[in-house]
């Protein structure tokens, strides 16, 4: 269990807890608000932590690999449903249902695709792409947005924004992807 899997399992572990403050105020809304963008943030930066980490010091393991994206896509699907469900998102529910539709049929799809194109006879890994990173970006920053924007002023404008612009990158990205491996798709096999 290397500084990376562990980091991997921190942020396993402090979604849930981000997630049951977005659900459950504890505290009041403004605090549950400010305890769950930490506890975000946190989570967030483990994501870029343990990539690096293993990386540079090549302690690159079958349960990172399995564990990293997998805790990712908790991380980011698990608290835009929750979003989805809690009141205090009630005004961008109108849209933060059909993009976390988006993000969670994207995730599928591409997660798939990763399956087939590995299981193939050329065994390529598909590497995270620039649209994918900016995507990945654009998610993390839209939850922190939707999270932050009611301390800040009354309104949810910015958060608006942010959920259109993460729901445009999440489509681009994995439309981007199928066209780059649309060959391994084939019908007749």
């Amino acid at each position: 269990m290397n500084l990376p899997n562990k980091l991997t399992l921190l942020r396993v572990i402090m979604a849930p807890i981000a997630m049951v403050f977005i659900l459950y105020p504890i505290g009041g809304e403004t605090v549950a608000r400010i305890i769950a963008a930490v506890l975000f943030v946190l989570t967030a930066l483990t994501d870029m932590l343990d990539g690096k980490i293993a990386r540079k010091y090549n302690l690159i393991t079958n349960f990172g690999k399995f564990m990293d994206p997998l805790a990712d896509k908790f991380m980011v699907i698990g608290m835009l449903v929750v979003m989805c469900a809690s009141d205090m998102y009630a005004s961008v529910r109108a849209v933060l249902v059909w993009v976390t539709l988006v993000v969670i049929l994207r995730e599928l799809a591409i997660t798939s695709l990763r399956l087939l194109v590995a299981s193939s006879e050329q065994k390529i890994v598909v590497a995270a792409s620039w649209l994918g990173k900016v995507k990945t970006v654009s998610q993390i920053v839209a939850i922190l947005v939707m999270i932050i924007e009611p301390i800040i002023w009354n309104g949810s404008i910015a958060s608006w924004i942010t959920v259109c612009f993460m729901g445009i990158m999440t489509l681009w990205s994995g439309i981007d992807y199928l066209k780059s491996y649309a060959g391994f798709i084939d019908p007749n096999e």
